[in-house]
């Protein structure tokens, strides 16, 4: 006997039973609802990812201990901006994502003018952010301004740099293109305080300063100058020290101490002109395995800088910190475009030109950095690759700071879309006209083949 099998055509029995496919499609509609109450996905398909916090919010929120409360200033309505409550919301929501106790409040500068008098608010929309009983104000709504606001307040207590001056060095809230002002102004950006002291005016270095900044003096400086400098070492100070090539000006006590192993020269580096600048300049993209470098990916340039060195000292650990390609070398004799290597006379590289080094001195972990080069952080060359991400993380780093280190966050780019007339007919005829059509004559010929059947 000659069995008969059924083929089980899912089609054909939908179409006999449409109330069960009608239960069907409304249990997947429930459960789609009821899985996105519980979960959330997002993907940011933008440009530089400027909807996704970068790596340097995540962090200083993880360091974060406690709840932040962020109040906005906001009236519901702005007659020239509209609705600023919304896009606040939207912000926030991305550090809320990451910090459950990070609370986001509103009030109504129109309606209570009185909270928003107190708080010293003046512009609609403003926010203050709170933090371990501090409090900050900010007006600009973009991850660069709010993240470092909040490393700000993350800092426990206030980080006094202060740069040696009366000599020639170079001015950290000078303008000239040699002085540091911008780097200045972003390390109070930062929640740094700065001042620039000559050491013939105080008897010591205070023991309150967190980095002692050296740059290259132009007159020479006194023993008894140096002195002082030298003893703040020897209490465990932190310094950074931008040594250019040429004279020491008197500095070669604080050499010593450090186990500097100094020797003349000046780098040279071919990668520079394919980057666009003199081949004085070295360019770095290696870095050692240090706190400071260990999330750091960028190219950094230092102009004019020296080969550094380091003498066997048990007292100090050293690592090196900033290295240059092989392909640069040390010039011995005139460094300018038209240098080329000599063998026999100069140094091939790689070349070291940054060291980091640490000791365990009275309890203090002191912390040291050189770096070879004093143009490193000027106004001509900080907005140059990350000579000034890199800058920050240093004196995070030496500040006591190290787990704020980490790249600056992103800046959005420009999301503006330019189109020709042509570009803006095709798109609109492609919408208006052939997306239509193309419906419609699919339209008719299903019709038609159902009809023939």
């Amino acid at each position: 006997m000659k069995v008969m099998k059924t083929r089980f055509r899912p089609q054909f029995w939908l179409r006999r039973h449409p109330r069960i496919y009608t239960l069907l499609l409304l249990g997947v509609v429930l459960a789609i609802s009821v899985i996105s109450q519980r979960y959330e996905w997002q993907w940011d398909v933008t440009q530089n990812g400027r909807h996704t916090l970068s790596q340097a919010s995540r962090n200083v929120l993880r360091e974060m201990p406690g709840a932040v409360s962020v109040t906005a200033y906001a009236t519901l309505q702005d007659a020239r901006l509209g609705d600023l409550r919304r896009p606040t919301r939207d912000f926030v929501a991305r550090y809320q994502s990451l910090k459950s106790d990070l609370v986001l409040n509103f009030i109504d500068p129109v309606a209570q003018p009185e909270l928003a008098r107190t708080a010293g608010v003046r512009v609609n929309g403003e926010m203050v952010l709170e933090y371990g009983g501090r409090s900050e104000h900010l007006t600009m709504l973009n991850e660069q301004d709010f993240t470092n606001t909040l490393m700000r307040l993350a800092r426990k207590h206030g980080r006094l740099v202060m740069s040696v001056s009366g000599h020639g060095e170079r001015k950290l809230d000078g303008g000239a293109v040699h002085d540091m002002g911008e780097f200045g102004r972003q390390l109070a950006y930062k929640g740094f305080h700065t001042t620039a002291t000559s050491l013939a005016l105080i008897p010591e270095v205070p023991a309150e300063i967190s980095v002692l900044l050296l740059t290259q003096p132009r007159t020479e400086i006194s023993p008894g100058q140096v002195d002082k400098i030298r003893r703040y070492l020897e209490r465990g100070g932190s310094l950074l020290w931008l040594l250019e090539p040429g004279s020491l000006k008197g500095m070669q006590p604080i050499v010593e101490a450090l186990s500097l192993a100094l020797t003349p020269g000046e780098v040279i580096d071919p990668a520079a002109p394919e980057a666009g600048f003199a081949q004085t300049t070295a360019v770095a993209a290696q870095y050692g395995p240090h706190a400071v470098t260990s999330q750091f990916d960028l190219v950094t340039l230092y102009p004019h800088a020296r080969p550094l060195g380091m003498n066997d000292d048990p007292g100090w650990r050293a690592t090196p910190l900033i290295e240059t390609s092989a392909r640069a070398w040390v010039e011995n004799g005139l460094a300018d475009q038209q240098a080329i290597f000599n063998e026999g006379q100069d140094i091939p590289g790689p070349v070291v030109i940054g060291w980091a080094l640490e000791r365990e001195r009275e309890d203090i972990k002191q912390r040291v950095i050189v770096i070879g080069s004093g143009d490193f952080l000027t106004n001509a060359y900080l907005g140059n690759a990350g000579n000034l991400d890199l800058g920050i993380n240093l004196f995070n780093w030496l500040a006591g700071d190290a787990k704020l280190i980490s790249i600056q966050p992103k800046s959005t780019l420009d999301a503006s879309l330019s189109m020709s007339k042509t570009g803006v007919a095709m798109i609109v005829s492609g919408f208006l006209v052939v997306l239509p059509l193309s419906f419609f004559v699919i339209a008719v010929l299903v019709w038609h083949r159902r009809r023939n059947r």
